[in-house]
């Protein structure tokens, strides 16, 4: 114990240095921004440790200001509670991909929001804000900087009851169709992650059931969208948030199904440009 806490000391003074000195930001093609959208779970509920306080060299995160600054958990501020969510994880793998490459992630995802709460004009009274609204704001000054790369999306939780499930999909497929139209990016990523699948927990009701079929159907019906599964990982004693184990492991298999997603369509692009 006398050794670990010493350590904790000097990357907590690391981190706090790295923090003080100005950002400085590449050119926007090498400038790659993901944009967080949700509900609570992509806004993360994970505790907190001095290591989630220690950024990479190569992350930074838009402040609630607009601002780009390290990036250090919470990424979010959605709500006091923000936390540990997969967003740092995925930021970290994606610039370990690339030594030339800066990641910025883009925090929009609301707690306990809808997807009826993501359409324009929308306001969301728990976390005072309009979600699409702001996420479509936020996205659009990062990309005064750098360049969209990808878009991360976890949401449903809100959308289980039997009536707001059977009108999921459609709304589901209307909310990524007009954010990829507001952003000018017809093509850009998007990975959902699924709800949680908790051991010892309930069965899923039909309304789950309903929204997670949406969720892989966009896989089927847009371009470029791939889905990561949540099997095994486990909660707070909330019993409804992952923790931060959990989220960190969410963030390697987003990024994972975000690896794969870039292969495939490399690998059509090229083939067509052979025939």
């Amino acid at each position: 114990m006398k050794k670990i806490i010493p350590a904790i000391l000097l990357l907590t003074l690391g981190a706090m240095l790295f923090a003080a000195e100005p950002v400085k930001l590449p050119p926007k093609e090498k400038f790659h921004l993901v944009l967080l959208t949700g509900q609570s779970n992509m806004a993360g509920r994970g505790v907190v440790t001095p290591e989630d306080k220690v950024p990479h060299p190569r992350v930074l995160m838009q402040n609630k200001a607009g601002e780009w600054v390290p990036a250090v958990d919470p990424v979010h501020y959605d709500k006091s509670m923000a936390g540990v969510g997969p967003a740092r994880t995925f930021a970290n793998l994606l610039a370990d991909s690339d030594p030339s490459i800066t990641v910025g992630l883009v925090p929009a995802a609301c707690g306990g929001s809808p997807i009826s709460s993501w359409e324009p004009g929308k306001k969301w009274e728990q976390t005072n804000s309009h979600p699409y609204d702001d996420a479509i704001a936020r996205a659009r000054k990062a990309m005064q900087d750098g360049t969209l790369k990808v878009i991360l999306f976890h949401q449903g939780e809100a959308d289980c009851g039997d009536a707001p499930s059977k009108l999921y999909h459609d709304r589901l497929l209307t909310f990524f169709k007009s954010l990829r139209t507001e952003l000018d990016a017809p093509e850009v990523p998007i990975i959902i992650g699924q709800l949680s699948k908790f051991p010892g927990s309930k069965p899923w009701s039909e309304g789950k059931k309903r929204v997670d079929a949406a969720h892989r159907a966009m896989t089927q019906e847009l371009p470029n969208v791939g889905f990561a599964e949540s099997d095994g990982l486990t909660q707070n004693p909330d019993n409804i948030h992952f923790d931060a184990e959990s989220q960190k492991e969410f963030g390697k298999r987003y990024y994972e199904a975000f690896r794969q997603l870039r292969a495939s369509t490399h690998a059509t692009d090229s083939g067509a440009s052979e025939r």
